[in-house]
């Protein structure tokens, strides 16, 4: 049985990316899928008045959501899917997780967000350099379109 490791924090996102996996599932065996669901950043501000066990529910909530949207997706097709929530270093985690399935295949089906990097999900997932003047330089010719207006 193959195993495929998803990583998701966007169901409508990761639903593009995953939809073409399940478009074999007539003809190919049954797949494990493990989605592991990467909760947003809460800001600094958030974190500094909200409890421990209060951020591990909100993640349970968010988590259930996203796994309720794509997980009868998966199973309609035949498939197994287990759940989990990432609470630990994704390289870690996914080192444990191909410890424990043997020839498990990654899929990084996050949603990328302008101006913030990814944490990678194994060690040899390509980190493209962050260019913080690129940045500057869009917010500066915005400004001067506006300006020029």
């Amino acid at each position: 049985m193959d195993t495929i490791i998803a990583y998701v924090d966007d169901a409508a996102y990761a639903l593009r990316m995953i939809t073409p996996l399940l478009a074999n599932a007539p003809t190919a065996p049954p797949v494990r899928w493990i989605l592991v669901g990467c909760a947003p950043r809460l800001s600094r501000h958030v974190s500094r008045w909200v409890t421990e066990s209060a951020r591990q529910s909100w993640r349970g909530v968010w988590a259930r959501k996203i796994f309720d949207s794509l997980a009868p997706l998966m199973q309609g097709a035949g498939d197994i899917v287990i759940t989990r929530i990432a609470q630990q270093p994704l390289c870690d985690l996914t080192e444990s997780l191909q410890n424990q399935y043997r020839g498990a295949k990654v899929l990084d089906a996050r949603r990328p967000k302008f101006g913030q990097d990814l944490a990678p999900v194994t060690r040899q997932q390509y980190q493209e350099p962050t260019d913080k003047m690129g940045y500057a330089a869009i917010v500066a010719g915005a400004a001067l379109l506006i300006a020029a207006d």
